[in-house]
C-alpha cells in the first residue's frame, strides 16, 4: 500500500469513520424519520461484515485511528456481537465506540462489553414515559433506564446519554435531564437538532445553542471541561461538585466544520466525506469487483478530496440534503 494519508483539500486530518452497519430501526423517532415510508435497503445491498471490517483495516493504514458504530440501530442486525468482537481486535484502532437507542441493551450488555466496546452513546430525548412514546412511537423508557443504570454497573465509562431538544416536545424537561449529570457521573450531550430530509418537525421545533445553555445554567454555574485527545465536537462543561458532564454540540448555530475530521461509512457501502451534503464516493461496487487495497485506499482519497470546507445547512433550510437521518447513521 501507498503511505498515504487522509488529509483533505483544507488540510484537515480525518481520522475519525462512523460505521452504519444497517438502516434498520426498533424506533421511529419523529425527528428521524420521514410522514412517509422508506424502503428498507435490501439484505444484499448492505456491505457484510467481512466487507466493513476490510475497509476498516485499510483505513487504519490511512490514519483512522477512531471508529463508532451506528445504525439505524445497530443492535438490530445478526451477528453484531461477533462483528464488535473482531473489530475491536484490529491493530491500530485507539477509539471504538457504539451508538445506540438503549432498546436491547439491558438484555446484551454483557455481550457489548465481552465484544471489548468500553464506550456507549445512548439517545434519550426525554425522562418523560409517556412523552418517550410519543417521541419514539414506542412505550420503551423503563427497559432503555434499566439498560443504562446496568451499563453503569458494569463499568462502562463514560456512558454519553444524546438528547436532541425540540422547542414544545421536550424543552421543558432540559434541566431535569442536565440534572442527571449531578447524581451520575454521565455525559449529557445536548444536540441541536439538523433538519436533514423529511421527516415529521415543525421548523419552530429548533432550539439553538444560546437558547439551550441558558436554561440549563439556570441550575447552576457550568464550569469548563478541557477536551481530551480523542473528543469530538461538543463542547464540555460541568456543574460544581457533580459526577458527570454537560455537552453542548452546535452543528447549526456555531458550525465546527473548520476542525472536522469524520468520514461516514453508509450501510450500503458509501463513503460520506460530510454528514450535511449528499456527495458520497461508491466503495461497494469495486470492493465486490474484486479491487485491490490500493484502489479501495484511492477511493478513501477521493472522499477526502471532496470534503466541503463547510455546511450550507441553515435552520428551515436542508441545503439540499435529500437523504435522511436514519439511513446515514448521524
Amino acid at each position: 500500500m501507498p503511505n498515504s494519508k487522509l488529509i483533505d483539500r483544507c488540510n484537515r486530518k480525518l481520522n475519525y469513520l462512523r460505521i452504519s452497519i444497517t438502516d434498520r430501526c426498533n424506533l421511529k423517532c419523529i425527528y428521524c424519520v420521514p410522514y412517509d415510508f422508506i424502503p428498507k435497503v435490501p439484505h444484499k445491498e448492505i456491505l457484510s461484515y467481512e466487507e466493513i471490517l476490510r475497509i476498516v483495516r485499510i483505513s487504519v493504514h490511512l490514519g483512522i485511528s477512531k471508529v463508532r458504530i451506528t445504525g439505524g440501530e445497530p443492535l438490530v442486525r445478526k451477528g453484531v456481537y461477533d462483528f464488535l468482537k473482531r473489530l475491536t481486535k484490529i491493530e491500530g484502532l485507539l477509539d471504538i465506540s457504539l451508538t445506540t437507542n438503549g432498546v436491547l441493551l439491558k438484555d446484551n450488555i454483557n455481550k457489548i462489553k465481552s465484544a471489548g466496546i468500553k464506550r456507549i452513546n445512548i439517545s434519550l430525548d426525554t425522562l418523560n414515559r409517556k412523552k418517550f412514546k410519543k417521541i419514539t412511537g414506542y412505550d420503551f423508557f423503563n427497559q432503555i433506564w434499566e439498560g443504562i443504570e446496568l451499563a453503569q454497573k458494569i463499568g462502562f465509562d463514560p456512558i454519553k446519554i444524546n438528547v436532541v431538544p425540540l422547542q414544545g416536545v421536550n424543552d421543558d424537561e432540559l434541566q431535569d435531564i442536565a440534572a442527571l449529570s449531578i447524581e451520575y457521573p454521565f455525559h449529557i450531550r445536548f444536540i441541536e437538532y439538523m433538519p436533514m430530509g423529511t421527516n415529521q418537525m415543525e421548523i419552530d421545533s429548533h432550539l439553538l445553542f444560546p437558547e439551550i445553555k441558558k436554561r440549563i445554567g439556570q441550575l447552576g454555574k457550568l464550569i469548563p471541561v478541557d477536551k481530551g485527545m480523542n473528543d469530538g465536537p461538543s463542547e464540555r462543561f460541568k456543574f460544581e461538585s457533580a459526577r458527570g458532564e454537560i455537552g453542548f454540540i452546535h452543528p447549526i448555530s456555531r458550525h465546527f466544520c473548520n476542525t472536522c475530521n469524520r468520514l461516514r461509512l453508509t450501510a450500503s457501502g458509501q463513503l460520506r466525506p460530510c454528514l450535511m451534503s449528499d456527495v458520497q464516493v461508491d466503495l461497494k461496487t469495486p470492493l465486490r469487483k474484486g479491487c485491490s487495497d490500493d484502489e479501495l485506499i484511492e477511493v478513501f482519497l477521493k472522499a477526502a478530496s471532496l470534503k466541503p470546507s463547510e455546511h450550507n445547512l441553515s435552520v428551515g433550510h436542508s441545503a439540499g440534503v435529500s437523504a435522511q437521518m436514519c439511513a446515514i447513521g448521524g
